[in-house]
């Protein structure tokens, strides 16, 4: 098990604000050669009014602001990005409930289906890695957890892999609705991406953080 950081962002975040700060003051030397020269030139019998330079010095200084501005809120956000991982590190190792694909290697898979309570049946359809069907089985109208054990009519077990399943719920022979079945996987790895939290599963599924609806201890 481990924890992905992404680079070190604070210090890429300080180097890339020192580097807008050398340009902004680069361009602010050049900005008043440029004003100079224009003093310097202007025609004496048409000089420029003091207030265009005025308005020139405050639009400069507004665009200067703006990128310092850009720059901060960049390291904040790094900042907390950074904080947000630490935070997760703990999810580690943990058994994470969340519509996603579960890796199956010979041992139960805990399903946690809610069919509707208006529903007068309900089946879970388990596909493999492919999409395929392999297996379908009834299950009762609760919220109660269940084992998938794995295994097909002849008691063999399913070949090792990712396995989805889909609960199909119904009343009267209509179909009232047909979701994804939330699954408990183990935490493997933690990530930060595109400036979300990414967990990684046992497998190698990968969610989002804001996706899983409960978290345990591993089952001993």
């Amino acid at each position: 098990m481990e924890i992905t950081q992404a680079p070190p962002t604070a210090s890429v975040n300080t180097t890339a604000s020192e580097t807008s700060t050398s340009a902004i003051t680069s361009d602010f030397d050049t900005f008043l050669q440029m004003l100079t020269a224009q003093m310097k030139y202007q025609d004496p019998l048409n000089p420029v009014d003091s207030a265009d330079y005025a308005t020139q010095l405050a639009t400069f200084s507004g665009v200067e602001q703006a990128v310092l501005t850009n720059d901060l809120l960049k390291e904040l956000t790094a900042q907390m990005n950074s904080s947000g991982l630490a935070d997760m590190a703990a999810w580690v190792g943990k058994e994470a409930r969340a519509a996603a694909p579960a890796y199956f290697d010979g041992q139960p898979v805990t399903l946690a289906p809610n069919p509707p309570v208006l529903a007068d049946s309900a089946e879970i359809i388990v596909r493999n890695a492919t999409g395929t069907e392999v297996q379908r089985f009834d299950v009762p109208i609760t919220a109660d957890p269940i084992e998938w054990a794995g295994v097909g009519p002849g008691g063999a077990p399913f070949p090792a892999g990712q396995y989805s399943f889909e609960l199909i719920s119904t009343a009267e022979g209509e179909v009232l609705t047909q979701d994804p079945v939330e699954v408990y996987s183990t935490v493997t790895e933690v990530r930060a991406q595109d400036g979300q939290t990414i967990l990684i599963l046992k497998g190698g599924a990968a969610i989002a953080a804001d996706q899983v609806s409960a978290l345990r201890d591993p089952a001993l």
